[in-house]
């Protein structure tokens, strides 16, 4: 390819990534009046728009009318309405608020959380899954979420894992911008659509020793290969906002971050929507020893490039109300600073179409809003999609359905508000279907179902065991239900166990004795360590939190109406110690091996993961075979086209997941053994196989160089193809000059 069309390219590459970050393109329509408005606000007015208001008293209409703050909470349609009257129809420029609040798997309709969605590896479900979020919300009054969370995260301590996509930036930047299409539809201004916020900028799930809120030390090519591409998919996706974290990052706190907030996202990365702070993050500068007092952190916030203080409850709460304008009367920072957030502010609520229609308008829902029935199928087969079968020794699983005697034991069995996982306010606990009900409206009217809870999660009282014992040994076959209940994962749910809790290892351990058909299904949010399950009871099926459907989902995989097809995209430790383990790791200079002692493993545990990335069994077999590139030698410039066959060689119609992975054998930085390129779902009958492609494009090939700049080496690549990221077949191209 020659110079003049290299450039071309590199031309149109910049034009398409404008175009896809059009959402909050400058419209000059828009422009003009935000100018118009801007133009007549008072300092006091143009700051009330950089605050997100989290408290409702006597004091908020009168605020509102005084044009205090611009963004307010979930109040429900009718007092959202009420005071956006006050505003549109009393308050002096007639600026509409906007009401933002977390919706992370579901509004009224709970999905699986999101690390289970991703074990689906279906973009296209989980893109569904967010816009009836977003309809639901949407009716509510909500014009604004924060989410997607896209943190990349390695370290199953962490209890925000659950929120996530897991640990691979190409998997998870790609579930960010599913989100973001099903979050924010068509057009922003339509009337079910409501703005995304990407979370938590940036590298929070990198929090040393998995401790919530904790810092955060990682190299800068760290940041940028493994922590920033999920934000840019987000940015690229035309995501509406971006929220600043609460970690410091290399020594510098990310909501005041310069080189975050600015240089990467607004110069690098060109976006022109709002960055909000995470709750009291800008206050918190004061806490990380970089800001003196509330007034010094208000102008570092503001200066780094957050827009929105997403304040307390009261009006000491928040950072830029009582701050930022002494701050410009001070000369300290430019009125400019604030118009330029102010602007942000405003071009956001008029591409929301606020104001012209800023009220809920109830008829567009009642005719455009999916039936029930609708939305439960959707969520039921993301719930079937996301479970991920770990083991199924001598294919105990699926069971017939005219079993003669089943026990069902466990904490989770009967369960109806853990099964909602974390951050699901709006979920109705009776509105979940829990596994004994999905079982029993899936048997015989024959099948004796023996229940007994046997105990709680967190209890140390045996009281129940007997009962249970008798129950297993009195059945065919034991399913058990354990795992973590709901408020231990999620925000400020840290753990240093990742043991089942409880004494539920000790009834697993009894239940086993006296039923070695045993099915354990999990439910939690995290990988745990389950080393000994692992090693003895014959199945496992790993269901994370399914939300409202949970109960139906596990049953359909149970017994066959669902061949599962999940696979992980969190690592499984075998023990603590091996966290932070990721499949995506460099080589180092001594690589483990079983024959040299001086290598990079542990004397007392193996090096390997419990259940590496991408793991995930069915109930047929796939066979890989004929793995090629159509050309051997490519330049800089080409891509590169990689062909598979995939055959079901089992009994059992079912679905694989094909996974594209590749390795730069040489180069001028270290390279992860394996990267994540591509993937797809195939389902295929018994007998029958298929032939995928995928392509290999040249930015798929780039890496940061020395000078951490991007850049494609001449060198051999490894491409590998296979249903995990430690069970493939491989070939090879080169890159050449």
């Amino acid at each position: 390819m020659t110079i003049g069309n290299r450039l071309l390219k590199i031309i149109f590459f910049f034009i398409l990534i404008s175009m896809m970050n059009s959402s909050f393109a400058q419209d000059s329509s828009i422009e003009k009046k935000v100018d118009s408005l801007l133009a007549r606000m008072t300092m006091q007015e143009k700051i009330g728009q950089m605050v997100r208001w989290t408290d409702l008293n006597s004091e908020t209409g009168k605020l509102i009318k005084e044009g205090k703050f611009g963004t307010m909470g979930d109040m429900g349609w009718r007092v959202r309405d009420s005071l956006q009257k006050i505003v549109v129809e009393q308050s002096r420029l007639h600026i509409p608020l906007a009401f933002a609040a977390d919706i992370i798997h579901g509004y009224h309709t709970v999905f699986p959380v999101p690390l289970a969605q991703s074990c689906s590896w279906d973009s296209a479900l989980v893109e569904k899954a967010a816009r009836i979020a977003a309809l639901e919300a949407a009716s509510n009054g909500l014009n604004w979420t924060f989410a997607p969370m896209v943190d990349i995260a390695r370290d199953p301590r962490w209890g925000r894992i659950v929120e996530g996509a897991g640990e691979d930036p190409f998997l998870g930047s790609i579930m960010a911008a599913a989100n973001v299409r099903g979050y924010q539809g068509k057009k922003l201004s339509d009337e079910g659509s409501i703005a995304a916020t990407a979370k938590h900028y940036v590298a929070y799930g990198a929090a040393q020793a998995g401790r919530d809120y904790n810092t955060v030390d990682i190299s800068v090519r760290t940041l940028r290969d493994i922590y920033l591409p999920p934000f840019h998919a987000a940015v690229n996706a035309g995501a509406g906002s971006i929220m600043s974290a609460f970690n410091d990052l290399n020594g510098i706190p990310a909501s005041e971050n310069y080189f975050t907030l600015t240089k990467i996202l607004r110069d690098e990365w060109h976006f022109k929507g709002v960055v909000i702070s995470d709750y009291n993050s800008i206050g918190e500068l004061v806490n990380h020893g970089v800001a003196a007092n509330k007034e010094d952190a208000a102008r570092e916030g503001i200066t780094a490039g957050v827009d929105v203080d997403l304040a307390g409850d009261t009006i000491t709460g928040n950072i830029y109300s009582p701050y930022l304008g002494d701050l410009v009367r001070k000369h300290i920072i430019s009125e400019k600073l604030i118009d330029r957030s102010v602007r942000r502010v405003l071009r956001l609520k008029f591409r929301l179409g606020l104001f012209d229609h800023p009220y809920v308008d109830k008829e567009y829902f009642r005719k455009n809003m999916p039936s029930q029935k609708e939305k439960n199928k959707i969520a039921r087969q993301l719930g079937r999609e996301s479970i991920v079968l770990l083991k199924n020794e001598g294919h105990l699983l699926p069971l017939k359905k005219n079993i003669h005697s089943i026990a069902l034991i466990g904490p989770l069995a009967d369960d109806q508000a853990d099964l909602l996982g974390p951050w699901a306010p709006n979920g109705i606990p009776e509105n979940v279907v829990t596994v004994l009900q999905g079982i029993k409206d899936k048997v015989s009217p024959e099948t004796k179902i023996n229940y007994v809870k046997g105990c709680g999660i967190l209890d140390t009282s045996r009281s129940g065991f007997d009962d249970a014992i008798k129950a297993a040994k009195e059945s065919d076959v034991a399913i058990m239900v354990v795992g973590e209940s709901r408020d231990m994962s999620g925000e400020a749910a840290s753990r240093t166990n990742l043991d089942i809790p409880g004494i539920q290892n000790k009834l697993i351990k009894k239940i086993y004795e006296a039923n070695k058909h045993l099915i354990i299904v999990l439910m939690n949010g995290r990988p745990l360590t389950i080393d000994w399950i692992s090693n003895n009871v014959p199945s496992i099926l790993e269901t994370w939190y399914l939300g409202n459907q949970t109960g139906n989902a596990i049953a359909d995989v149970i017994f066959g109406d669902y061949n599962p097809s999940g696979k992980l995209t969190a690592t499984f430790p075998r023990v603590v110690g091996q966290i932070p383990i990721f499949y995506n790791h460099m080589n180092t200079g001594r690589p483990p091996s079983p024959t040299d002692h001086y290598t990079s493993k542990y004397i007392d545990c193996p090096v390997t993961p419990l259940y590496p990335f991408g793991y995930g069994l069915s109930y047929t077999d796939f066979k890989f075979s004929d793995i090629a590139v159509n050309k051997k030698q490519i330049g800089m410039d080409d891509s590169v086209i990689v062909s598979v066959n995939v055959k079901n060689t089992g009994d059992a119609a079912g679905t694989e997941v094909a996974e594209l992975y590749i390795r730069k054998m040489v180069a001028s930085v270290t390279r992860p053994v394996e990267e994540l390129k591509g993937f797809e779902r195939v389902f295929l009958n018994p007998g029958e196989s298929k032939s995928i492609n995928f392509t290999l494009k040249p930015e798929m090939l780039e890496y940061y160089g020395v000078d951490m700049k991007k850049i494609i080496e001449p060198g051999l690549i490894k491409v590998m193809v296979g249903g995990s990221s430690d069970d493939v077949i491989s070939t090879s191209f080169e890159i050449v000059k």
